[in-house]
């Protein structure tokens, strides 16, 4: 690991400057961004899809259950193409989705801190977290525009976060290897 880390630190440093710059064009282009999560989306659609109807047409002879294998393909075929031709409508129920599970996981939290209040202190941080998930949850289908717009900025967080720590790695591991071999470094 050590060989490998000293061959290749400046790898590092590449990904996480490419990951700042990610999350930066997010920023300017969230538009963009969602429409990349959409392709995304339809890519793996019609690859498991694919594979899923490949899978059960190959096995039809020796499965007698092979027709649920060829339903769950064409469905996720049948989303891809959704996807692709509707990417609007697929970058809202991706949102929606985001909200509806808010909702579904705030209630459980404010309902477990309740069952969970005669056996541990504090549970009203877990309270404060399902409240404040349930209203991102409100919020998110009172306003679904707003919502894709936050999930394009927590990626962008996301990226350059990543990239700033990968930056970091990268360059303390070239400091450990000029430590370690007297000031020269391995490319």
């Amino acid at each position: 690991m050590k060989e490998l880390l000293e061959q290749s630190w400046w790898m590092l440093a590449i990904r996480g400057a490419i990951a700042i710059l990610f999350g930066i064009l997010a920023l300017i282009w969230p538009g963009l961004t969602l429409l990349w999560l959409v392709i995304l989306f339809a890519a793996y659609a019609f690859v498991s899809g694919g594979a899923a109807v490949y899978g059960a047409w190959k096995h039809r002879a020796r499965d007698d259950n092979w027709w649920l294998i060829l339903l769950l393909g064409l469905v996720s075929l049948g989303a891809g193409v959704i996807a692709v031709f509707h990417p609007g409508l697929t970058a809202l129920v991706l949102v929606l989705l985001m909200g509806a599970n808010a909702l579904a996981t705030g209630v459980l939290d404010i309902a477990i801190a309740i069952r969970l209040r005669k056996v541990i202190e504090g549970e009203w941080l877990l309270i404060l977290a399902g409240l404040l998930s349930v209203a991102f949850g409100v919020l998110v289908f009172l306003f679904p525009g707003a919502g894709a717009l936050a999930l394009v900025w927590l990626i962008s967080l996301y990226a350059m976060a990543t990239g700033i720590l990968l930056l970091v790695l990268a360059f303390r591991a070239r400091a450990w290897i000029r430590a370690s071999t007297g000031g020269l470094t391995h490319a």
